[in-house]
């Protein structure tokens, strides 16, 4: 089987390479840490097999694979970090799931599954059943949930639900409505696990919930600020107004 691998972080496309080179029937023709140039090389290439990581940065997974699921795609095997898709969704389809971290044991059980899959699915069987699969996470995406404290309290959060995110030092704060909790990451880590929400830059230390912005209003020297769903306040720093600016510009009614 002619094999692409898609994923952001090159320790995950090297384990991936490393595995499939163990599978005498598996030839990766291609790899990329972009989801719009890897689309295009699928559409090229037409490989059998697909490894495609759902949270990767310049686009969404599961975007792509709808995109590719229009032209008629190769069998997708899912790879993520990320629990809250659910294990068990490869049951729904002929692809599969991979749950990082795994070892060439899972891997191998994955392309046996697939194999199997392929022999006994037709073209059309297949096509329902990433459909069908697709639906599922995206379902899942919305209803995803990340871990976070307040004080000896831990509580399972819905991304949808998160206002505001700032970097304190070792943590993050996380505000929903009047509640703060932290979590032990970084800015860039918590933006990721969060990239099902439209995030905007405001600082460098702080992203908003586009969803929960109520009303936007200027400083006199034309730094933006923001009342949020919960009634917490913030101001974006200089260095970001410009980006700040276009991106409300493309929000506004009439604009293209």
């Amino acid at each position: 089987m002619r094999v692409v691998i898609v994923d952001d972080e090159p320790a995950a496309r090297r384990t991936l390479r490393e595995y499939c080179a163990a599978e005498p029937d598996l030839q990766v023709i291609g790899e990329y840490a972009d989801g719009r140039l890897a689309l295009d090389a699928i559409r090229a290439a037409r490989p059998d097999l697909l490894f495609l990581d759902i949270q990767i940065d310049t686009v969404n997974g599961i975007e792509l694979a709808r995109e590719l699921h229009a032209l008629g795609t190769p069998l997708v095997v899912f790879v993520t970090a990320y629990d809250q898709y659910a294990v068990e969704a490869f049951e729904l389809s002929a692809a599969d799931y991979l749950l990082k971290p795994f070892d060439q044991e899972r891997f191998s059980r994955s392309v046996a599954r697939i194999r199997r899959r392929q022999q006994a699915d037709s073209a059309i069987e297949q096509h329902t059943a990433l459909d069908k699969l697709l639906r599922h996470l995206e379902g899942t995406a919305e209803r995803a949930r990340i871990l976070a404290e307040s004080g000896s309290r831990m509580r399972m959060l819905a991304v949808s639900e998160v206002e505001l995110v700032a970097a304190d030092r070792n943590y993050v704060k996380l505000t929903l409505g009047r509640e703060v909790y932290h979590a032990r990451s970084t800015l860039q880590q918590a933006e990721k696990a969060l990239q099902s929400q439209p995030l905007l830059r405001i600082s460098r230390s702080c992203l908003i919930n586009v969803n929960h912005v109520r009303e936007v209003s200027r400083t006199p020297r034309g730094d933006y600020i923001f009342v949020l769903a919960g009634g917490t306040t913030v101001t974006s720093s200089e260095g970001q107004r410009e980006a700040v600016r276009e991106y409300l510009g493309r929000l506004r009614v009439g604009t293209s």
